[in-house]
């Protein structure tokens, strides 16, 4: 496990980018934090590191959205909501997100505890928020992740 600190919110879209600069196609994140702590922000940077189009925002009322790469670039970003779905893993199933991780990088927010099934190689990044407003980052690899590079 590593830790990174995070002291703006732009600190924590730098480490999405730098993240998005070495996700491939097939690869699963699982991102776990309070409200605030800054997950869709990490979201934001990891687009922006893949070279996605358009903007992004938090998926919570469709539950998933598709960022399509830039010309040039070939892989999908795949950005999941977990929260709404209450733990409920048929609901999961229904967003058949494990055929988007053959040709995409999925990356799901509220996905520790529920999304881990869709692949045992995975990537869990819990942020936290503490009480001087400063966000951390947890990072831990499973799988294959163990012995692959980390921005940290």
């Amino acid at each position: 496990m590593k830790t990174v600190e995070l002291p703006l919110v732009e600190d924590t879209e730098e480490f999405g980018r730098k993240l998005g600069e070495l996700v491939r196609a097939g690869d699963l994140l699982l991102l776990a934090g309070p409200l605030g702590a800054g997950k869709t922000a990490f979201v934001r940077g990891l687009a922006r590191g893949m070279g996605v189009q358009g903007r992004v925002s938090s998926p919570t009322f469709v539950v998933a959205r598709v960022h399509e790469p830039a010309e040039g670039r070939s892989v999908r970003l795949v950005h999941v909501d977990a929260y709404r779905l209450g733990g409920h893993l048929d609901e999961l199933d229904d967003l058949d997100l494990d055929t988007d991780l053959v040709d995409a990088v999925v990356a799901v927010e509220w996905g520790e505890g529920v999304a881990e099934r869709l692949n045992d190689d995975h990537l869990l990044i819990r942020l936290e928020r503490g009480t001087d407003d400063v966000r951390t980052a947890q990072l831990i690899p499973q799988g294959e992740w163990v012995d692959r590079p980390l921005p940290v």
